[in-house]
């Protein structure tokens, strides 16, 4: 058994077809099949159960499959690794952030990465915050930029604290509160609210906040997207709770749109976190970048950084 005849098991089990998956290994599909065929002689076992019009994984290919995936992470993790010994760091870094980030200017950040990893390949991955935590512990993302309610914390990857937001009330122009010089969550509990979708911390951030207050407020629209949710309020369909660092610069360039202060309205964290188990060369390229030093042992949940801000 050897690296490529389990490139090729990857490449039928996620396309499915041998003809696509030689053509994904750039080899012709009669050498695929047979590497394949001679990898389930050694085992024993199909790996595939094939007919001239569909190609499916058996329970043991399906079993030999996360081994194989596996193996070939290892194998590609142990090149990059060699060459980041020379200096040279390269490989692939996952990023995640979140519609709503303000600490960290990304399209700036991840300008001055490429310019000192030119090979590293940068992939970039929208989301809420929750889920870019999860795709972190399981591997899936490399770094992620968060927001999540002030006091929690992001379990099982390490982070650092980049900047503490408070939410503002974004209304029309036109609104009856528009030029309040401050409103509570009492005053505003009856308007009608655009907000994110339930169940995400985007939305949970407001609704602890009412709910910590006693208060019940009618949320009519719910979108994960902010323009449309900024979009809606212009069209005075309702009002919203924003973080502030993030939407005043929206709203500066926006005369249809007022922001008001909330005396006790919600407040928020914002996070970066990276994977806290090995991180990879370009990982750490990336935490050098942001300034951060992580702590050397990988139990770590905390790490301290300097010169966050781009510049």
């Amino acid at each position: 058994m050897d690296l490529q005849q389990l490139r090729y098991v990857v490449a039928v089990a996620d396309t499915l077809n041998f003809t696509r998956a030689a053509e994904r290994c750039g080899v012709v599909q009669s050498s695929l099949s047979h590497r394949i065929a001679a990898l389930e002689r050694e085992l024993g076992v199909r790996l595939f159960a094939r007919s001239s019009r569909r190609v499916e994984l058996t329970s043991s290919g399906t079993a030999f499959l996360v081994g194989a995936r596996e193996c070939l992470a290892a194998a590609d993790r142990a090149v990059v690794d060699a060459v980041a010994a020379t200096g040279v760091v390269r490989g692939q870094l996952a990023v995640g952030v979140i519609a709503t980030t303000a600490a960290v200017d990304v399209p700036e950040l991840l300008q001055r990465y490429r310019a000192r990893h030119p090979d590293v390949q940068v992939v970039l991955r929208s989301g809420r915050s929750d889920d870019l935590a999860a795709a972190i512990r399981a591997g899936e993302l490399d770094i992620a930029f968060l927001g999540l309610p002030e006091g929690e914390r992001p379990a099982g990857v390490g982070t650092l604290v980049l900047d503490h937001d408070e939410h503002v009330l974004v209304v029309p122009a036109g609104h009856r509160l528009a030029a309040a010089p401050r409103v509570t969550l009492a005053q505003i509990a009856g308007e009608t609210f655009v907000d994110f979708v339930a169940g995400t911390p985007a939305r949970a951030q407001s609704d602890r906040a009412f709910g910590a207050a006693g208060l019940v407020r009618d949320v009519a629209y719910e979108s994960g997207a902010v323009e449309l949710i900024t979009r809606l309020i212009g069209r005075g369909l309702g009002v919203a709770l924003l973080p502030s660092a993030f939407i005043r610069p929206l709203v500066a360039e926006d005369p249809g749109l007022s922001l008001v202060p909330v005396r006790d309205g919600p407040h928020r964290m914002e996070y970066l976190a990276w994977s806290r188990f090995n991180p990879s060369p370009a990982t750490r390229a990336m935490l050098e970048v942001l300034g951060v030093r992580p702590e050397r042992h990988p139990s770590a949940d905390t790490a301290q950084g300097e010169n966050l801000r781009p510049g």
